[in-house]
């Protein structure tokens, strides 16, 4: 049941002077209530009505009924002002809280604009850089490839080099020297494996460099797809109006969700990122420049020993090549000596035998004429002739069979000297038919294909002069 509009019960916080009166109209509003109840309220049960019937009515003064009613009207005359205050703070407020509420929307939207450039601005940063590690690490790679081939170039070189050396020991006698091809080519062999050893370091490195551009790679990779994440959500905030259909009231919106870092962690997060990008990059574009040098260096070593190896090599083939021809005409000029020994030892044997001859002649007259009988036995000058002759004779054979017998020990000698000759040229032949070889397996050995630089020209082994020339070979080394 609603009580009457204009019989309100005054507020208990009123002044002072209207606490008197209160009582009193409490007790004239319940009478008003109770006249205005409907008939049905009254058709309640039979002892509960009759209770009521039997209560005796209450009557007012004329007084008490115009007090009450000059109470009413300044009651309700104060309601109204109270109603007309209430009224205006409403309004008033209803301005202030659109105008605030406005203002706060606007202020929001221009924050999320400025959040969205500062996303978008980090969001280039970071595809800009991502970039640049995405072309410093092709490079990188590239650099890597090419360090990778050259030390791939170097296994022929070194196997060549090591052939060449088995080659060489195969040499006998004393054509089994330690000379400067050897020392060339060893030198060779130590410098190919440190060739080796220094570009596998740097392959190394580049994997690993490789390695921190793909972590720092990542790292941007990952930051930029939150960015992206995030730009979209902001994006889709800043489109979001009152009259937008899928807005709504969610539950406790104003939460910190965990993770959340400041704005200053956020930029220095990204901060982070980039300058490990930078740096990575940087570092990797040192190495490169260290891996060029370096091929170019080693490249220029190993050009410059593989030239000298072979100025070694043929010098000493035609070292060899002259021993060898030297040997030739030695044993031509011998084999020329053990035929004209021959020829006079054959005219020793005949001159001996001629004498002989003579001197069996001269013992055959001298033993005949022995067997004179008497005076006629006598020592005429026929007598001191054949001994004279038989005299000279036997000291002329004697001399000849010295003679003889020296020239056969000559021509001995001459033939075993011969023979060591002839094994000496086989073994020189042998030895410069091995170096032939090397130089042949040296072929093998075409110009490095990790550089563009051209091989310097070959240096004659002898000039006009029939000298060799170490100053052009000095300056071809350092072409």
């Amino acid at each position: 049941m609603r009580c009457p509009s204009d019989l309100l019960i005054p507020d208990p916080l009123h002044p002072r002077h209207y606490q008197g009166e209160y009582q009193h109209l409490h007790l004239c509003y319940l009478q008003l209530c109770l006249l205005s109840l409907p008939t049905r309220f009254f058709h309640l049960s039979g002892s509960r009505m009759s209770a009521l019937s039997l209560k005796p009515s209450l009557r007012h003064s004329v007084s008490d009924w115009s007090s009450n009613n000059q109470q009413l009207s300044a009651t309700a005359q104060h309601q109204r002002h109270v109603s007309h205050e209430v009224r205006q703070e409403g309004r008033a407020l209803r301005n202030d809280t659109h105008c605030k509420t406005v203002w706060d929307e606007s202020a929001t939207s221009r924050r999320l604009g400025d959040r969205i450039w500062d996303v978008a601005r980090w969001r280039d940063v970071l595809e800009s850089c991502a970039q640049k590690v995405d072309e410093e690490m092709e490079a990188l790679t590239l650099s890597k490839e090419q360090s990778e081939q050259a030390l791939a170039a170097t296994s022929v070189p070194l196997e060549v080099t090591n052939e060449c050396l088995t080659l060489r020991e195969g040499r006998r006698g004393y054509e089994l020297v330690g000379d400067a091809v050897e020392e060339q080519l060893k030198k060779e062999v130590e410098l190919i494996e440190g060739v080796q050893q220094r570009l596998q370091q740097g392959v190394h490195q580049a994997f690993e460099q490789l390695c921190v551009l793909q972590e720092a790679r990542h790292q941007l990779t990952a930051d930029l797809q939150n960015k992206m994440e995030a730009l979209d959500i902001d994006m889709s905030c800043l489109s979001l109006t009152t009259t937008s259909p899928n807005i709504s009231l969610k539950t406790n919106p104003t939460r910190i969700p965990s993770g959340s870092s400041t704005p200053q962690e956020w930029v220095q997060f990204s901060q982070r990122n980039v300058a490990r990008a930078h740096e990575a990059v940087h570092v990797s574009q040192q190495m490169r420049e260290e891996l060029s040098l370096s091929r170019a260096q080693l490249h220029n070593e190993l050009e410059a020993q593989l030239r000298a190896t072979e100025f070694a090599l043929r010098k000493r083939t035609h070292q060899e090549q002259r021993a060898r021809d030297e040997l030739q005409w030695q044993m031509k000029n011998t084999q020329d000596e053990m035929a004209e020994m021959e020829s006079d030892i054959r005219g020793l044997d005949a001159d001996l035998q001629a004498k002989t001859a003579s001197l069996k002649l001269a013992h055959t007259r001298l033993e005949a004429r022995t067997q004179r009988c008497g005076v006629d036995l006598c020592r005429d000058q026929v007598q001191h002739g054949l001994v004279a002759e038989v005299q000279q004779l036997e000291a002329t054979i004697q001399d000849l069979k010295q003679k003889l017998s020296e020239a056969q020990h000559s021509l001995q000698k001459l033939k075993l000297h011969q023979s060591r000759m002839q094994q000496d040229l086989s073994r020189k032949q042998e030895a410069l038919t091995l170096e032939q070889r090397s130089i042949h397996t040296r072929t093998r050995i075409a110009s490095p294909s990790w550089s563009d630089r051209t091989a310097p020209p070959l240096v004659p082994l002898m000039n006009s002069s029939g000298r060799s020339d170490l100053q052009l070979l000095a300056r071809s080394l350092t072409y």
